[in-house]
């Protein structure tokens, strides 16, 4: 047994012990993200150009983050998470929760009290009524719809209340009780025992609640009264003793999901990992027999790994998330891939197993490492740029690429040393379908570059064609309902049923099959937003309620400023990524037309699947960024392991010319890169068709980047450095 093993077995039982430790129980150390569990995911904007001129210096966002947070405390939502973003914005996440309306109220309602006194004075009401302004007074109507003129000096403000609560009051009605503060005892008692025999108005947001006379001094204590059903009045006790918002908050950004189509995802994303996962064991066993035994377990470590990473973060796992975990497994197959590969190589140059497996691993190393830097690199900036689910999704996709180049590169070496030193191993036998190839494709290379340029300008004609139709919501604003009925409807019914309510210029969409309907509007302020969705229900109730029970499963919203900024955000991650992919590659193979020609590869693999996605009537939105980032790093991925082979060439072969040692590099690694995309596809295709509409549009554009991704890497990465030269240095 060599000696290095002493450490090295312990350092491998210690990670496997440190990963299930974090990982399980997966219920207590994982967390489920709001589109596995349903809940709502707020951004809430402070509307700091309200705020009074003497709190003008106030930090308002954050006494604002504080009372929402009080305010959630008391309503009752487990786990929720308030953070604020920049200046004047603050995300609220509230796992499972079921009554929306009822939760949009409780956060948004500035719940400002206010104790005023009437105006006894008939003249001046008369003068207010006929609209004359009148200093130190306003104008308003109790709930019964009487006129009255309230006094603005002298007002008290809810501050000076220390708790309110819920009773019964007369004809069994609910009621408010408040209780005041010492200061605000003192001063209530001063205000009621100067005016006994007037009206005080008791104001909630500028709409009087009740203007009861005041009969005797009050000094502690008084009680709300008004049309309130049990639940309205214990909203407003909680709202109450939070306290009032410095300045009025609007949603910005709204994602609701629904419990039924949370348990839907878990399911199809339990489903798309066991097909996919069962595809590439399946394969492995098959192809390279008891390497491919070792490659399986390692891949199974690799998803304790991800999971126990997931578990010490305290991460929280989303449907995106679950994807990353799926493609993780997929392209972690690509350094098994790549050793065995190199392993091949010395068994057919005549060295026995023993003597193989060392060179196999040192030569693969290099490009293993390169290959998954650049792939992180994207999956960092997809992170910076990125929100909610998408963050989860590059927070699986880092874990996910570490843990493969250690199991890869460490795990299984091991393996295969204990299996030497015992002698259980003698032989490493391996299919080999794919032969090395002896094909020119440096000579091919401009009509490449012409059949790319078609379908590059024919994608940008689609892209353009379909102006702000190419963007979801999440990039354009608006209004995204989907809806669940228990039968089929066609297209027409449901916009025949939505004519009726006038919102039949709403964009409908079938969603999977004829029981899920997504409908699209542009609606942006909160009016009509209300108003919408009103009417939709209403419409979808009256036709189909009896016989279809249209379920509300799903709500997106974003406000147009907010799909601006995610539109620009999403646009320079792509661009960094780039940028950082172009850099590292430079500077690692120490040639910048290297790095030049890779970049260049990738951009024309995601400007490919963009121009797909057009041509297809699908639309870019965040989970689709993220698919584009995944393939530019799955594109650099390839090129790098071509290129880290012309290198070696270079350097074993002096006398060989630049596109002899391109052809040779490419042949060379041909069978690879059709190993490892085969393996990849098929987790991909596992994910079409097993991992639910939500993630369709993901898997279609990472399909057909993949594909081209394999095209590039061949015919447009490696060439283009010898164009590059060319032109440019044609000595």
């Amino acid at each position: 047994m060599p000696a290095n093993m002493k450490w090295r077995i312990p350092v491998v039982l210690a990670v496997l012990a440190a990963s299930a430790w974090y990982a399980f129980p997966l219920s207590q150390r994982i967390s489920l993200g709001l589109d596995l569990q349903g809940g709502m995911h707020l951004i809430l904007r402070v509307d700091t150009s309200k705020v009074p001129p003497e709190a003008k210096n106030r930090d308002v966002t954050g006494v604002a983050l504080e009372i929402i947070r009080n305010r959630i405390d008391q309503f009752g939502v487990r786990e929720p998470l308030i953070q604020r973003q920049g200046t004047d914005h603050i995300l609220v996440q509230l796992p499972g929760i079921t009554e929306r309306e009822r939760a949009l109220k409780l956060i948004g309602q500035t719940a400002l009290l206010e104790f005023k006194l009437v105006s006894d004075n008939p003249r001046l009401l008369e003068r207010a009524l006929k609209g004359e302004s009148l200093t130190g007074f306003n104008l308003a109507e109790d709930l019964e719809g009487s006129p009255l003129l309230l006094d603005r000096d002298g007002a008290l403000t809810g501050g000076v209340l220390a708790d309110a609560w819920v009773e019964p009051g007369e004809l069994g009605l609910p009621q408010v009780n408040f209780r005041m503060t010492k200061d605000g005892a003192q001063a209530f008692s001063r205000l009621t025992g100067a005016n006994i025999n007037r009206r005080l108005a008791i104001v909630l947001d500028g709409k009087v609640q009740s203007a009861p006379v005041i009969q005797s001094r009050i000094s502690d204590a008084g009680i709300i009264t008004g049309r309130f059903t049990s639940q309205e009045a214990h909203d407003l006790a909680i709202v109450l003793r939070a306290g009032a918002l410095p300045a009025p908050v609007v949603v910005e950004e709204e994602r609701t999901v629904g419990p039924t189509l949370g348990n839907d995802s878990i399911r199809a994303g339990l489903m798309a990992t066991a097909v996919g996962g069962a595809l590439v064991a399946v394969f492995m066993v098959a192809y390279y027999w008891v390497a491919g035994v070792v490659a399986v377990l390692a891949l199974a470590m690799n998803l304790l790994l991800i999971l126990g990473s997931l578990g010490y973060l305290h991460a929280t796992l989303t449907l995106p998330g679950i994807a990353g975990m799926i493609l993780t497994l997929g392209m972690a197959v690509d350094a098994n891939v790549l050793i065995y590969e190199r392993i091949r190589e010395e068994l057919t140059a005549g060295r026995p197993l023993s003597l193989a497996i060392h060179p196999g691993y040192q030569k693969a190393f290099s490009a293993i490492i390169d290959s998954n830097l650049t792939t992180v690199v994207a999956a960092i900036f997809l992170y910076w740029f990125g929100t909610g689910p998408i963050r989860g999704f590059a927070t699986t996709l880092i874990t996910g690429l570490m843990a493969s180049m250690f199991t890869a590169i460490f795990v299984t070496r091991l393996v295969f040393d204990l299996l030497l030193s015992s002698g259980w191993l003698k032989r490493l036998p391996m299919a080999h379908l794919i032969r090395q190839t002896q094909v020119d494709f440096v000579g091919k290379r401009r009509v490449c570059y012409v059949f790319s340029a078609v379908v590059i300008l024919a994608g940008m004609a689609a892209f353009i064609q379909r102006g702000p139709q190419r963007y979801g919501i999440d990039f354009t604003g608006g209004l995204l309902q989907e809806y669940r009925v228990s039968r089929p409807l066609t297209a027409d019914q449901v916009r025949a049923t939505l004519a009726k309510v006038g919102r039949g210029d709403a964009v409908i969409q079938e969603f999977g099959s004829p029981t899920d309907w997504l409908i699209r509007t542009s609606d942006d302020t909160e009016a009509e937003i209300a108003q919408t969705m009103a009417r939709t229900r209403e419409a979808l109730f009256a036709d189909y309620g009896r016989d279809a029970a249209p379920e509300l499963v799903r709500i997106d919203r974003v406000g147009p400023t907010v799909g601006k900024i995610l539109r620009e955000k999403a646009w320079m991650a792509i661009a960094w990524s780039m940028v950082g992919i172009l850099l590292y590659v430079a500077l690692r193979f120490r040639h910048f037309d290297f790095g030049l020609a890779g970049t260049i590869a990738l951009a024309h693999d995601v400007v490919v699947a963009i121009g797909f996605l057009c041509f297809t009537g699908r639309q870019i939105d965040l989970i689709v960024v993220a698919a584009l980032l995944t393939i530019a790093g799955f594109s650099i991925n390839d090129t790098i392991v071509i290129y880290d082979r012309v290198r070696e060439n270079l350097r074993l072969a002096r006398k060989i010319d630049l596109p002899a040692a391109i052809n040779l590099s490419v042949n060379q690694c041909m069978g690879r890169t059709l190993l490892t995309s085969l393996t990849v596809i098929c987790e991909v295709l596992a994910l079409y068709f097993f991992g639910g509409e939500v993630l369709r549009d993901f898997a279609f554009c990472l399909l057909v980047g993949f594909i081209s991704g394999v095209y590039s890497t061949v015919y447009i990465a490696s060439s283009f450095v010898i164009t590059w030269r060319r032109m440019f240095k044609p000595a």
